[in-house]
């Protein structure tokens, strides 16, 4: 849906001299020569690290050292720096942060060497999502919660722009921008369920903690000065209801309308559904209101959706209708619910 997916072959790409920077290929997988799940081959070129050398390289000349001290993914030399990059992904991480770290290494290693690691960037973009799914890469399913909950999706808006204009930087700048999303999702006592491309997903057990997330996030980012005249905005859409959990994670039509509200939002906007707007009830974290925005179709939908803006201090206000295929839905407020004191609509009770 908002995916930038680009395939490399190794057979196509071009090899140039020393000087140059080179486009590595990484969708092929090559052992570690760490001796921890070794498998047999190495990238061609490089000559396997001996124990007595490698015992005299320091932490810096490998991507990643575990909290026991244990260092893989040595990046002292350009051969080495291309069988890391293809073997990024067998690499078990202790914890996202510490896979960010490692990404980090890598990448700065690789701008040493000048190799531009367009496989490396792109296989790391690309999606496996798909409708009516979240497939659980950060968390472990049997940890996520169960029963109604409420799920956050955020999208870069013009991510494809911003890829254009970084070049092989886009993978240290994504990494920045999903270090800010996970920083909020965690104080909030969110979980994170999937990170891919340019879209991130988690889940709440209260929906008033995924408003303070998103309100957070928007703050975070609209105060940050990224330079070079980059324009960076996230959307946001939320949406509560009783997705399905299975051992990769969460199914059901609750995931599939998160993403559509998602979509119908713009760079710098939050929008939630009725469904959220209902969870949150009188409830509302201090400060926050919610604008309506009407009823709208959403693609694949059955139903139209009630939307809301959220409102904060510090955030954006005044938006375009949301991004939706067709036309809104002139609201019904009779058959909907009933105008409250402020002239607002009531929305029907929550589930028990």
């Amino acid at each position: 849906m908002f995916f930038f997916t680009t395939l490399l072959s190794s057979d196509r790409l071009p090899t140039t001299g020393r000087s140059d920077p080179v486009l590595e290929p990484s969708n092929i997988a090559p052992p570690d020569d760490c001796g921890q799940g070794a498998r047999s081959g190495i990238v061609q070129g490089m000559a396997r690290l001996k124990t007595s050398k490698r015992a005299r390289l320091p932490d810096s000349a490998f991507a990643y050292v575990d909290s026991r001290g244990v260092r893989r993914l040595p990046v002292h030399d350009r051969a080495h720096v291309r069988n890391a990059l293809a073997r990024f992904n067998q690499v078990a991480f202790e914890n996202d942060a510490a896979r960010e770290r490692a990404r980090k290494r890598l990448l700065n290693a690789a701008k040493k060497f000048r190799i531009v690691p367009v496989g490396f960037i792109t296989g790391q973009l690309q999606s496996e999502r798909r409708h009516g799914q979240a497939q659980v890469t950060s968390t472990d399913a049997v940890a996520l919660p169960t029963g109604f909950v409420t799920l956050l999706m955020t999208d870069i808006e013009s991510s494809t722009t911003l890829l254009r204009k970084l070049g092989d930087r886009y993978g240290a700048f994504l990494n920045d921008v999903r270090a800010t999303l996970r920083d909020a999702v965690l104080r909030a006592q969110g979980r994170e369920i999937d990170a891919r491309a340019d879209e991130f997903f988690a889940v709440f057990e209260r929906a008033e903690a995924a408003i303070e997330t998103a309100v957070a996030i928007q703050r975070e980012l609209g105060n940050r000065a990224w330079g070079e005249g980059l324009e960076v905005r996230v959307r946001i859409g939320i949406h509560s209801g009783e997705p399905t959990l299975t051992a990769v994670g969460y199914i059901g039509l609750p995931v599939h309308t998160a993403a559509r509200v998602c979509s119908a939002a713009y760079g710098g906007q939050i929008v939630v559904s009725a469904a959220t707007r209902v969870a949150i009830g009188t409830s509302a974290p201090s400060g926050i209101r919610f604008r309506s925005l009407g009823r709208h179709r959403l693609a694949g939908l059955p139903d139209p959706e009630m939307l809301f803006q959220v409102q904060a201090r510090g955030l954006r206000v005044d938006f375009p209708q949301p991004r939706v295929g067709r036309r809104s839905v002139a609201p019904q407020r009779r058959q909907a619910g009933r105008a409250g004191p402020s002239g607002q609509l009531e929305l029907p009770q929550p589930p028990a």
